[in-house]
């Protein structure tokens, strides 16, 4: 029987680690589909804080991961497949194991859709990225265009959009 399952370990999920770590609740972290989550398919991340000159997305989610298992917390590797909360305690199904908790934290997290489009996935950082901000790094001062969803409104619908006219990015500062 755990005291918390943390479902995700990306951002997210790795601070839920710490502080319950913290708090000497002995977290097991269940890693998910992409262990240490999207920061860790990125590369130089320029926004966390206290990084005034940026850190690689995997060394930031490895520094997480180190502290939170400082604290105690548990990682076992594997996606969950079922969540039963009618009842206490709580079952997580992950593969073959079944883990029985007091508490869940849910810190799924998401991952990029990709379009289907010939040749997305074999050009994949190469001229096809899937975080907005990433394509500034790699194609500077050539035409780029996007697409995907944007809320609108008061949130509960959403609009899809393309950006269809290419636009010649501005290299990163720097």
């Amino acid at each position: 029987m755990h005291n918390v399952v943390i479902i995700g370990s990306g951002c997210a999920g790795l601070t839920a680690a710490i502080y319950t770590g913290r708090a000497n609740l002995k977290p097991l972290v269940l890693d998910g589909h992409e262990p240490g989550g999207q920061l860790s398919l990125t590369t130089h991340v320029e926004n966390y804080p206290g990084f005034p000159d940026g850190i690689m997305g995997p060394e930031l989610i490895e520094n997480m991961r180190k502290q939170a298992q400082r604290f105690g917390a548990e990682f076992k590797a594997g996606a969950v497949t079922e969540v039963d909360l009618t009842k206490r305690p709580f079952k997580i199904t992950a593969g073959k194991e079944t883990f029985e908790s007091r508490s869940v934290i849910v810190a799924a997290g998401a991952s990029a859709r990709l379009l289907g489009l010939p040749g997305e996935k074999e050009t994949d950082w190469a001229g096809t990225f899937h975080l907005r901000n990433m394509r500034r790094l790699f194609l500077p001062g050539q035409a780029a265009c996007g697409c995907g969803r944007r809320r609108f409104g008061d949130g509960r619908g959403e609009l899809p959009f393309a950006l269809c006219q290419p636009r010649v990015l501005d290299p990163p500062p720097g």
